[in-house]
């Protein structure tokens, strides 16, 4: 290999790890957040979280490597190109296609690491994601419920537990209620339960002993049952989403083909033939056919990097997620469109590589033959506007203030698009396979985009800031601009006060986001994906559902709650003696109506039905009840639902979180969330702070160093937040140090560092 062959695999070589970085990381944080936060707070070691996430690398590298071998060709010969350094290499005679042979040993390598990772890694890392999952979560199962609350974590079963011995094995006191799809629910009774866990058959049964039984049939007669011992299976895939048989994805090679003979062999009931094998196929095709797109990504890297533009690296960030979106949307179209016959697997696994293939050719070869003409993207009016604003009118802005504010706003609106692009690119493969199965429409797909924008924004925006941060002040290092300014006397500190001033309006923009629409979309966006995946979205309903505790012991279930009218439709009322030995009275009541006052807790209600039982168990006759007054428990008391923090501004979550303090609510969690979002404005401000020294200090590496130096300090700032918040919600710190910890410590560091720097 020549000095240039060498030269030019250095240059891509840095974008491609910290594209890898950036990429890889945004597809790990959903489930980080998703299971490492709740993992620590139940318990769980770092160590073993952090082997959890581990094992989700692998299906993430299958993905983020041909993206950032994309990115980093682009970014490479973008910057040879901003230099001119392409420039000198046609002067000097290095075609486009000699230009070619180092790329393909790029592209090649890729392409033989991504098929390692599809063929090799992937399958067994899957399969052993479930099973850890499934251990650790079974493990966790008893341990999970907690005395005097409801655990509804096992489908179609609803737990109570009066107390746990001190040995924690088993509990004591159980109220189990199995509920039906006709509302009729059966409850149990038990003075001693426990769950029994098979983990080679992978099977959780919840065990009672000495239980009593009350159902109710559907003509209205009412059963009493004793039960010495019985055994109730859950569904451990429903619970856990992880306890399930080996699909596609965590099959090998060999296995799948095992399974499309083994299928094949048999006769599928509905249509009287073999059954589809089109899923195996297809994934057969796909672990060699998206390597293959490290090839086609190189072609089209060099055909659109190698210009005489000037635009810089930054921007190639726009086009690669463009280009990246042009691949997996036909991807993720080609099993519907397998599924509808209207091609053969192994075209709708091969499709985009056919397609960008050739675009990928064509582009070479004309860029080959017109090597001057570059590759223009037009940049919006409302961009460019702000190129030309002045900062005329603006009190104490000089020019200075204004070159430097126009180049980080727009970094960080390019970092912005561009960490956006990934977002909606990830969530796109995460819900496409059920828009291609028929499942979901086009328009419901882009109303969870919609919903889900804000909550994006709120997460990228502080990591956009800290990017446009570091890239100003290396740009300016790098272009010796730094050390013109500081030759005429102009310090760090003022230089970077327009920067500093940004951050602050960052935060207040964090805040007004926080305040008005980001808790309704988030709530909003939750219900699109519940039904996306299937699920119904009405259980997600704030005012449904809900199993509450009285004063007296009873247990109270109801399934809405009209908060103006304080009525309550579908009321079930279990009365206990006051050891929760048997139970004294249930009651169906089918609308309760509050009629009293603050210290009268009466009630009107109609239609319903009653059953009282005697210390023997038998059935007392009781008439039906169509309209009269109880004395239930007061009117705010029902309204005492478990609204999630995320869908709540601080204003709401403060007054939310009082009205569960004053109720005997254990309110930790709402607390460690109350403080969080009072400490996340500040982000913004305390990467701003970090940023700019950092940036300073790292010399002439330019953009591609401030993006590298942002990587790794979004990551260390993420994973302290999301340790902190665990162990807050866990109580092993106290609500308050664990939501500003991360700012205390990076906001140290930031002021020691910006105060030795060398202004």
């Amino acid at each position: 290999m020549s000095i240039i062959d060498r030269y030019v695999m250095r240059q891509v070589l840095m974008p491609f790890v910290l594209g890898l970085l950036v990429f890889t990381f945004i597809f790990i944080i959903p489930p980080l957040i998703q299971f490492g936060e709740s993992l620590v707070a139940k318990g769980l070691s770092g160590r073993l979280v952090a082997g959890l996430i581990s094992l989700l690398v692998p299906q993430a590298l299958a993905v983020t490597i041909p993206m950032s071998l994309l990115l980093a060709l682009l970014v490479a010969f973008g910057r040879l190109s901003a230099d001119r350094e392409f420039v000198a290499m046609q002067a000097c005679g290095v075609s486009l296609r000699r230009l070619l042979w180092p790329v393909a040993v790029v592209a090649i390598s890729a392409w033989a690491a991504t098929s390692y990772v599809l063929i090799a890694l992937v399958p067994d890392s899957n399969q052993r994601f479930l099973e850890t999952v499934f251990s650790v979560a079974s493990q966790r199962a008893e341990g999970e419920v907690k005395p005097r609350t409801f655990y509804q974590d096992f489908p179609n079963f609803v737990l109570y537990v009066r107390e746990i011995p001190p040995d924690g094995r088993g509990w004591n006191g159980v109220f189990l209620a199995r509920l039906d799809a006709d509302q009729r629910s059966t409850i149990y009774l038990a003075r001693h339960g426990r769950v029994v866990i098979d983990r080679d058959r992978k099977r959780i049964d919840i065990e009672l002993i000495d239980a009593t039984q009350h159902s109710l049939d559907a003509d209205g007669n009412y059963f009493v049952q004793a039960i010495e011992r019985g055994a109730f299976n859950v569904d451990p895939a429903a619970t856990f989403s992880s306890a399930v048989a080996k699909g596609p994805r965590q099959m090998s090679i060999a296995e799948l083909r095992a399974e499309i003979d083994k299928r094949r062999q048999l006769i599928d009931p509905a249509t009287n033939g073999p059954f589809s094998t089109h899923n195996e196929e297809m994934e057969i095709h796909k672990r060699f056919s998206i390597p293959v797109a490290c090839l086609v990504f190189g072609l089209i890297g060099l055909a659109l990097g190698a210009t005489h533009r000037r635009g810089g690296a930054l921007g190639s960030f726009v086009i690669g997620i463009a280009v990246v979106f042009a691949y997996y949307v036909p991807l993720m179209i080609g099993p519907s469109l397998v599924k509808g016959r209207y091609l053969t697997p192994w075209l709708g696994s091969w499709l985009p590589n056919l397609v960008l293939g050739a675009l990928g050719i064509l582009m070479f070869v004309w860029r080959d033959r017109l090597a001057d003409q570059p590759f223009r993207l037009h940049v919006p009016r409302w961009l460019q506007s702000l190129r030309v604003t002045r900062s005329r009118g603006v009190p104490g802005m000089t020019i200075l203030d204004g070159y430097i504010t126009r180049a980080y706003v727009q970094y960080v609106l390019l970092s912005a698009a561009a960490l956006l692009g990934i977002f909606y690119i990830a969530s796109f493969l995460d819900v496409s396979d059920k828009l291609f199965k028929g499942m979901v429409t086009t328009v419901t797909i882009a109303e969870y985009f919609r919903y889900s924008t804000p909550q994006w924004v709120y997460y990228v925006l502080p990591l956009s800031v800290l990017l446009g941060t570091l890239v100003t002040i290396a740009v300016l290092t790098k272009n010796s601009e730094l050390i013109v300014m500081k030759a005429c006397g102009i310090s760090l500190y003022r230089l970077a006060l327009p920067i500093f001033t940004m951050g602050l309006v960052a935060g207040a923009g964090l805040v007004l986001l926080q305040e008005t629409i980001l808790g309704p979309s988030t709530r909003k966006a939750e219900e699109i994906r519940e039904l996306i995946r299937g699920g119904n979205p009405q259980t997600l309903n704030l005012l449904a559902n809900r199993w509450l505790v009285g004063s007296q012991g009873e247990i109270y279930h109801y399934q809405t709650l009209d908060p103006r009218t304080h009525t309550l439709s579908g009321l079930d009322v279990y009365e206990f003696t006051p050891g929760m030995e048997r139970l004294v009275r249930r009651s169906f009541i089918q609308t309760a109506t509050f009629a009293g006052d603050e210290q009268d807790n009466v009630w009107d209600v109609r239609r319903g039905w009653s059953r009282e039982f005697d210390p023997s168990g038998e059935i007392k006759s009781a008439p039906p009840i169509v309209a009269e007054r109880r004395t239930l428990e007061r009117a705010d008391f029902f309204g005492t639902e478990e609204v999630k923090p995320d869908y709540m501004g601080y204003a709401q979550l403060r007054a939310y979180t009082e009205r569960l303090r004053a109720g005997g609510f254990d309110v930790t969690e709402q607390d460690v969330a109350l403080w969080r979002k009072a400490a996340f404005p500040f982000v913004p401000l305390i990467m701003t702070l970090l940023a700019v020294p950092f940036a300073a200090t790292i010399g002439r590496s330019g953009a591609m160093g401030g993006i590298g130096v942002g990587i790794a300090l979004a990551i260390s700032y993420w994973t302290v937040i999301s340790v902190c918040a665990a162990l807050g919600t866990g109580g092993a710190l106290p609500p308050i140090l664990a939501a500003w910890a991360p700012n205390l410590i990076f906001g140290a560091g930031a002021l020691y560092l910006l105060l030795t720097a060398r202004t």
